[in-house]
Order: structure tokens, then C-alpha cells, then sequence
């Protein structure tokens, strides 16, 4: 007589979880495109030793809220991977995929913004051949920090790629965000193509630009979950 009702109230909390689940990543989304937002804006732009001793506090300050979306971020997109499905081997390949974006933007963030301020503020005063000793190894922190950016940018690409496909091919979310996903790509791939420099600071903030934007539209969409999307 009474395991109807039980059952109804388990799967009416069941449900009620999942929403908030939903929720809660979009808004995880969303949030962590806000950081990388402000983080775009705030970061300085690079220069000499002495230029990079004067922003020093600003490089730390953008770096370390460029780390702090990451978690975020990876959140919410662990919440859109069981939306379209934790099944599905072509989500699960895009979460981890990502999961590799972030690990090598992670890195640049800790070399580029934290251990090379570090490092700097111990030369006050330098000689001419420190000087030239330490200007190859700003040289080298750049090609280094490159790598971690092309490794962030292609695996991000791969990602979206994946997840837009499961998104065209369901019914989770509206197809039209599947394409979007798909047109931002192509048009990266389209940029590299061309010649345009993703990884200095202007290309990187273009491409930040658009990652954003699909951040966001899914991150609302993720919050609109519970109403079925046809």
C-alpha cells in the first residue's frame, strides 16, 4: 500500500538532486567564465626584466584567479558530461581531453604567472652578463609557455568538437548549440590556417573570447536542464 508512495518520493528526490546537480554546473560554467573573463582583462602585457619586476604583483594576482577556474570550470563541465551522458564514450573522451587542456594551462599559469616572478624578484640589481643570462631564460619561459598554450588550445578544440557531436546527436540540448560548438572550432582551426597567433596575449584573449561564449550559452543551458530540450 505504501511502497507506490515510497517509490514516487524516491524518484521525486532523485530527480530533485539531479536538477540541482544541473544547476549547480551551469552555474559553475558560467562562473568560471566570468574568472577568465576578468583574468583576460586584468593581464598585464609583457616586456623587459624590469618592466616584468613592475607588474610582478599583477602577474600573480592574474595567474593565481586563472588557476582558481579550473576547478570551476572543470565542474561544470563534468555536469554537462552526465547530461549528455556519462555513457557515452564520446563525452567521457572530451571530459578527459579537457581535463588535459586545463592540466597544461595550468601549468603555464604556475610557471609563467607565479614561479617567474618569483624567480625575478631575487635580481634587484644585475650585471650586463646577468643580465643576458637571465633575458634567455625569459626567452625560454616564453617558448615553454607556448607549448602549454598550443596543448590547451588543441586539446580545448578536441573537446568541444566531441561534445557538440553528442549534443547534435541527442536531445539534451537544442542543435543549434552543437553547431556552435562546431562553427567556434572550424574557426580556430581556420585562424591557425591563416597565420593568426593564438598565443601571444591579444590571440589568446580572442580565443579565451570564444570560449567564454560557449562557457556561458551551455552553462544556461545546463541551468534550463530539467525542462526536456527537443
Amino acid at each position: 500500500m505504501f511502497a507506490p508512495a515510497y517509490l514516487h518520493g524516491e524518484q521525486k528526490t532523485k530527480k530533485h538532486m539531479k536538477n540541482k546537480f544541473n544547476h549547480n554546473s551551469g552555474m559553475a560554467l558560467i562562473t568560471g567564465a566570468i574568472i577568465m573573463t576578468i583574468t583576460m582583462v586584468m593581464h598585464p602585457t609583457g616586456g623587459n626584466l624590469e618592466h616584468l619586476r613592475h607588474i610582478s604583483t599583477m602577474i600573480i594576482i592574474t595567474h593565481s584567479l586563472a588557476i582558481l577556474s579550473i576547478p570551476v570550470t572543470l565542474f561544470g563541465l563534468w555536469g554537462l558530461t552526465k547530461k549528455l551522458s556519462a555513457d557515452n564514450s564520446w563525452s567521457i573522451g572530451a571530459f578527459i581531453t579537457m581535463c588535459m587542456g586545463m592540466f597544461a594551462v595550468l601549468l603555464a599559469a604556475a610557471v609563467n604567472g607565479l614561479a617567474l616572478p618569483f624567480f625575478i624578484s631575487r635580481y634587484h640589481e644585475t650585471t650586463p652578463e646577468m643580465a643576458n643570462s637571465l633575458s634567455l631564460l625569459l626567452t625560454y619561459n616564453m617558448s615553454l609557455n607556448h607549448a602549454f598554450d598550443y596543448i590547451f588550445i588543441g586539446d580545448v578544440c578536441i573537446a568541444i568538437s566531441l561534445w557538440s557531436v553528442v549534443i547534435i546527436k541527442t536531445h539534451n540540448f537544442p542543435k543549434w548549440a552543437g553547431y556552435l560548438g562546431l562553427i567556434t572550432c572550424v574557426l580556430v582551426i581556420a585562424g591557425f590556417i591563416a597565420g593568426f597567433i593564438f598565443v601571444d596575449l591579444t590571440g589568446f584573449r580572442v580565443f579565451i573570447a570564444g570560449l567564454v561564449v560557449w562557457m556561458v550559452i551551455v552553462g544556461f543551458l545546463l541551468k534550463r536542464a530539467e525542462r526536456r530540450v527537443i
